[in-house]
């Protein structure tokens, strides 16, 4: 299964939209980056590598993170990985997240999952 990395500046919000992931698709491999080591808001280099490092396998990783500067971390750790294996989606956070999780548990390639994350760009709500 393809690992699912979900990036906040936030550690709540990306545990409760982990809780809400794992009500959905609860086998996929998903591991959270979310605020800084002192509880202050912010996106961790080291917790956005180690998080990468947790469910990184023979399917791949799609990184997939809430707005901004967790954005430019995201790219940071990418470009010293080099592992092109791994790579970050632009998408909406929470639909995204679903959407990757369980495709993720149903065995979808990486690859695939990310033309659906892609498509999420033009999501409309009503």
């Amino acid at each position: 299964m393809v690992g699912i990395v979900l990036v906040s500046h936030s550690k709540a919000l990306v545990e409760a939209l982990h809780d809400y992931t794992e009500a959905i698709a609860p086998k996929a491999p998903v591991a959270l980056a979310g605020g800084l080591p002192d509880g202050s808001f912010g996106t961790s280099y080291t917790r956005v590598r180690a998080a990468i490092s947790a469910v990184n396998g023979p399917d791949g990783v799609i990184v997939i993170m809430d707005m901004g500067a967790s954005a430019a971390i995201v790219k940071m750790v990418l470009s010293d990985l080099h592992d092109p294996d791994v790579c970050m989606a632009d998408c909406p956070f929470v639909e995204g997240a679903v959407e990757a999780t369980v495709q993720s548990q149903a065995g979808i390639d990486r690859d695939s999952i990310m033309q659906s994350l892609r498509s999420l760009s033009s999501l409309r709500k009503f």
